[in-house]
């Protein structure tokens, strides 16, 4: 029993993977690296919602696919957010990064959380999670520094295109663990 659709190309039939449902990310800064986030953003399959204080520093137009969110309140859009949504926080602000870090590991229904930072920012924002009752297994579920690994240019696009890799990457694995999941069910 095949559980993958067939395709016809030709004289050939092959396999055509189901695609994922578009990504729900929620993008916490309007800082040079959230404006190359964003670009690159906007030409992938994914909804942005774009949060920020600082309604000036939106640009006047942007991609069809990305929502701006001029708040005085960012923290609230972290409750919004839908389940499975992937969470990016890099903010002008280390008081505003801990806010959402704290507030988004309190739910249990998010796909990714990334915050821009280095390992010591990992290590101060660990030791006051756990010091506001987040479990210390809950911990692996916070990536900071964010962005595929061996990249070390800081140049706002790289660290952009390093953070789109990652996302697709965590996008492709929670696809496959769910195939698997349906495979394994539907034998049961």
């Amino acid at each position: 029993m095949n559980e993958l659709p067939s395709v016809r190309t030709g004289r050939r039939g092959a396999l055509q993977a189901p695609r994922p449902a578009p990504l729900h990310i929620v993008l916490f800064g309007a800082g040079h690296v959230g404006h190359a986030l964003v670009t690159l953003l906007g030409s992938l399959p994914c909804v942005v919602q774009w949060v920020d204080e600082r309604d000036e520093l939106f640009p006047d137009e942007t991609p069809a696919n990305v929502q701006i969110e001029a708040t005085d309140t960012p923290d609230a859009i972290v409750d919004t957010a839908p389940p499975g949504a992937y969470f990016l926080v890099m903010t002008h602000h280390h008081a505003l990064d801990f806010s959402l870090a704290e507030r988004i590991m309190r739910r249990r229904d998010f796909s990714y959380f990334g915050m821009i930072g280095s390992k010591t920012k990992r290590v101060k924002f660990e030791r006051r999670l756990l010091e506001r009752g987040v479990a210390r297994e809950r911990l692996v579920e916070m990536t900071c520094p964010i962005g595929v690994a061996g990249i070390v240019d800081k140049a706002p696009p790289a660290i952009a295109v390093a953070v789109c890799a990652e996302l697709l990457q965590v996008r492709a694995r929670r696809a496959a663990a769910q195939a698997v999941t349906r495979v394994l069910c539907a034998s049961g």
